[in-house]
This record gives structure tokens, C-alpha cells and sequence, in this order.
């Protein structure tokens, strides 16, 4: 028995120095200090039990032991309750002409301004207070930053000359497929042209908007009538968005924009190249709403932010999408209504959210579907004000953590378990804090 207990003690000290050092890779710097102290700690108990002797030495070792085993089946035991309604279908399509993207687009005094807000005349005071704000990545912002800032909008000018690439001609000859080998092939070459998943579903209605609302095309009724679409997602790095709401976020951002963009038309003139149909939908020229798209491919849950939560990056990562005729497997729908329950009780991008945008309360219904609704006019405005997109819900949300061995056996745990949920929960705030310190741009950038 005195073998067994220091053995544990052991064991549990160095979990925790493992804790350390990855939160020391990570600069993770408060993690690092309190899991080397938890080290430290943790094995004092089992030292004193195992050199010195006292009376019921080996029943106090049996319970402790007993205890940890005991917590840790309680944790790790697979209890999933059902999450009532954890997605369904709007009824009602978006107008894409009412996000905040188009809306900034509207110019005063002209007659596309002057109409959008005959017709929405409730919106009109809500953007006059953005349209007082210097504006995204302008030099008069609160956070203007030179080289990021002139990176972002270099991003963004490239992410612009790629846009006519969204519509090509097709190819004379369409050729033959076997839609589970071009399925299969699709999948591992968007992966190898530095995807971090991909996952294909149905071409759904209320995947698509109503009306355009950017572009040459605003106000055109949208008529999109492929069958499948292909969704993929790449990731944004974790140290850069650690820096929200500085000027690397925008950065990093337009960066994965960009990248998600040109993969997407990669796909999308290879598709054509066999003679099928295809069209890229990137940054600035959607047809759809990504965030739906991706989850109905299966890639994640839309959460408690209004953005994609995908399983093992969070909402850090970033989404374009291909619509095509060209016969494909599209994926089964996974069951990722533990996010649902975890972003329930996490409350953390809520609690940090520099506008009080994201709503702390259960989701409501809204159009027909239950989900928590966003204050699009108080964050567009405060990204107006710093002149970046933020960011700060994406980096305290618990599954923005890096994709590694330690994350992953956490977000095991939190798909695993109801009652897993509610620990991490509360060992994520005692690690990183409730509200995490922004980071500071790193020394290159400057």
C-alpha cells in the first residue's frame, strides 16, 4: 500500500508538471505558475503518508485512493443527457442585406442609403452611431496599429482581385465520377492544401440569403441551385488572437480569410475543370450563411457567440464554402449538442465581450429557431471604434485552447460528460481566469 499511495502522488505530481510545461510552450504564464504550485503541492500529502507512521495509516491510504478513483469515474463516466432542441431549421431566410457589412457599405446621401432605410427605418439611428466611429482599420482608431493594420488591408485588397475568380466557365467535357472516390479525393486535398476540416452536406434553403447585399449584385434575389456544398474551416493562430483586441487579431483574421477563400476557389475551378458547376463562396461575396453551412456538414454547433463552434478549435477558425452540382457523399450530421450545453453554463465570452454583445441568458426563439441572438449594432460599432474585429469571445472561449494532447483529452471529457462539463468549466477559469489578460504584440510586429 505505501508503494501504491506514493506511486499516486507521483502520478498526479507529474500531470501537473506536464500542465507546466505546456503552458510554458503556450505562454500561458498564470496556467504555468499554478500547475507547477499544484505540483508542488499535490505531493505532500502522499509523501507524509508514506515515510511517516501513524495509526490507520493504510484505511486513510485506502480512502484517498479510493476518492481519486471515485473522482475521477464520476468524471469520465458517459452521461450525456439529451439537450432539448438543440438545433432547428429557420424559417425565414436572411437578407444579406441587413448585416452589418453591407449596411457600413451604404453611402449617405445616395439613393441605395436612402431606401434601405425607408424600409428599416428602425435601423437608421442604431448605424448612424457606428457611422460616427473612425472605422475598421483606420488610422484615427483607438488601437491603430501600422504594420498589422496595413497587413489586414493588404489581405483584404488580395481576398478583392479574387473575386471575379468565384464565377468561370466549365470545362467542354464533364466527366465521369464515382461520387464516393471524387468525395474522398475533395476531402484530402482541401485538407492537404492546409484545411482543418472539411465535411459536405445538402444545399439547404435557409442555407442561402435572400437578397445580395454587397457588391454590384446588392439587392439581386439570390437563385442558387446546386445540390451539395462542400464547407471547410482553417484555423487562426492561437498567440496572435491571445492579442484581442489588438491590431493582429484583423490581422490574422484577413490572413485566414484569405486562406479559407482561395482554397475554396481552388475546389471550386477543379470541379469545374470536370465539367460540373461549382462556385467559391469567400469573404465579401457569399451567397449563404457559412456558420449553417459548416453545421450542417457536420463541422461543429453554432454557439453562445453566433459563431461556428467546432470541436476542437472552437470559433477560432474561419469558413468558406463551395456550392456544385457534381454528385458527392455528403456527411451524417454529428450530435454536438454538448457544445450546446457547455456554452449554456460557460458564460465566459459573454462576461468579456468589450460591448455587452453576446447575451448571458438561454437561448430564445428567434424566426423560428432557438438560439441566442447577438447585438450586431454594439459590436460592429465597437470594432468601428478600436478599428479591429475584436476577437476577445473567440479567445477565452475553453475550446479556442490549442489543438494538443492535453486540450483534447479535455474536450473529450466535456462531450463525454454533463458533470465533466461543469469541472472544466471551473478549472479553465482557475487556470486562465475568468477574464483573461490580453496579450502583447509580439516583439516582430513592432
Amino acid at each position: 500500500m505505501n508503494i501504491l499511495i506514493l506511486t499516486t502522488g507521483i502520478a498526479l505530481s507529474v500531470f501537473f508538471l506536464y500542465m507546466f510545461i505546456i503552458s510554458l510552450v503556450e505562454k500561458e504564464y498564470r496556467a504555468a505558475k499554478i500547475s507547477f504550485v499544484f505540483s508542488i503541492l499535490i505531493l505532500i500529502p502522499f509523501l507524509l503518508i508514506y515515510f511517516i507512521d501513524f495509526s490507520f495509516k493504510d484505511i486513510i491510504s485506502y480512502t484517498i485512493i479510493g476518492l481519486i478513483l471515485g473522482l475521477l469515474l464520476v468524471l469520465f463516466l458517459p452521461i450525456r443527457p439529451g439537450i432539448k432542441d438543440s438545433f432547428q431549421i429557420p424559417i425565414k431566410k436572411h437578407d444579406e442585406r441587413d448585416i452589418m457589412f453591407s449596411r457600413n457599405e451604404l453611402i449617405p446621401e445616395t439613393e441605395k442609403f436612402e431606401n434601405y432605410y425607408q424600409q428599416n427605418l428602425e435601423k437608421r439611428e442604431l448605424d448612424d452611431k457606428f457611422r460616427t466611429k473612425p472605422g475598421l482599420l483606420s488610422r484615427k482608431s483607438s488601437l491603430f496599429h501600422p504594420f498589422t493594420f496595413a497587413s489586414a488591408e493588404a489581405n483584404l485588397q488580395i481576398i478583392e482581385v479574387l473575386k471575379p475568380l468565384v464565377n468561370a466557365d466549365l470545362a467542354d467535357i464533364k466527366e465521369k465520377t464515382d461520387p464516393q472516390k471524387i468525395t474522398s479525393y475533395i476531402k484530402n486535398w482541401t485538407k492537404q492544401l492546409g484545411a482543418h476540416s472539411v465535411g459536405i452536406t445538402l444545399l439547404k434553403d435557409y442555407h442561402l440569403y435572400s437578397y445580395k447585399g454587397r457588391g454590384k449584385l446588392y439587392g439581386h434575389e439570390i437563385n442558387n441551385k446546386h445540390t451539395f456544398a462542400i464547407a471547410l474551416t482553417v484555423e487562426m493562430n492561437h498567440q496572435m488572437m491571445q492579442t484581442a483586441p489588438q491590431g493582429p487579431v484583423v490581422m490574422e483574421s484577413t490572413q485566414q480569410y484569405l486562406n479559407s477563400g482561395t482554397i475554396a476557389l481552388q475546389i471550386a475551378h477543379f470541379i469545374r475543370n470536370l465539367g460540373y458547376s461549382a462556385k467559391a463562396h469567400i469573404d465579401g461575396n457569399y451567397e449563404l450563411i457559412c456558420p449553417l453551412v459548416a453545421r450542417d456538414a457536420g463541422l461543429g454547433e453554432i454557439g453562445r457567440m453566433g459563431l461556428l463552434m467546432t470541436p476542437k478549435l472552437g470559433p477560432r477558425v474561419r469558413i468558406a464554402v463551395v456550392t456544385t452540382e457534381l454528385p458527392l457523399i455528403m456527411d451524417n450530421q454529428k450530435d454536438n449538442s454538448h457544445i450546446i450545453d457547455f456554452c449554456e453554463i460557460c458564460k465566459k465570452c459573454a462576461d468579456i465581450c468589450p460591448s455587452a454583445s453576446i447575451p448571458d441568458g438561454t437561448r430564445e426563439n428567434i424566426d423560428g429557431a432557438l438560439r441566442w441572438k447577438i447585438n450586431h449594432e454594439k459590436c460592429f460599432t465597437y470594432w468601428c471604434t478600436v478599428g479591429t474585429d475584436c476577437g476577445k469571445c473567440m479567445t477565452v472561449c475553453p475550446f479556442s485552447h490549442p489543438d494538443n494532447f492535453l486540450h483534447n483529452v479535455i474536450r473529450w471529457g466535456i462531450y463525454n460528460s454533463y458533470i465533466f462539463r461543469r469541472f472544466a468549466l471551473f478549472m479553465d477559469d482557475l487556470f486562465y481566469g475568468r477574464k483573461p489578460k490580453t496579450k502583447p504584440i509580439s516583439s516582430w510586429m513592432q
